[in-house]
């Protein structure tokens, strides 16, 4: 089994793909039984959806890959603490572990609740959490500068 910072870097890679296509560089991965079943980055420019986050595009992506709604024994490692409505449709997933790497001190979920994740899953914060970080500065600081 890999470690967590395996898949990081993978999720790390997907929102290297996001940053070059003028996204908010965020990427999302998930994992069942050791093997990467969905990835994505944030597409809200690109298909003009306010709910096109890579965490929503990789959970649908891996239910598809399942045939099922459920993500209970699966992983999704991302590169941002998710929003409140990501956390959403990751509890209605039921998915066994969240993953993240840089917190979100204004929209993350943790900063209003922690409880709106499943009961059962299991929750890891920090891994890779400097690049995630970095790459996210670096977007907008280009942003600001144009």
């Amino acid at each position: 089994m890999l470690d967590h910072e395996y898949y990081m870097k993978k999720a790390l890679q997907e929102a290297d793909m996001a940053f070059e296509e003028g996204e908010i560089p965020v990427g999302a991965v998930v994992v069942s039984e050791g093997q990467i079943i969905a990835k994505a980055h944030n597409q809200t420019e690109r298909l003009n959806d306010i709910t096109a986050h890579a965490e929503m595009l990789a959970i649908t992506a891996a239910a598809n890959n399942l045939g099922g709604k459920y993500l209970n024994n699966c992983t999704l490692y991302v590169t941002l603490e998710p929003c409140l409505m990501c956390a959403g449709a990751l509890y209605w997933s039921q998915i066994g572990t969240l993953v993240f790497g840089a917190s979100d001190l204004k929209r993350g979920f943790m900063r209003l609740s922690n409880q709106l994740l499943h009961p059962k899953t299991e929750v890891v914060y920090g891994i890779l959490s400097e690049e995630s970080e970095v790459l996210l500065k670096t977007f907008f600081a280009a942003k600001r500068k144009n």
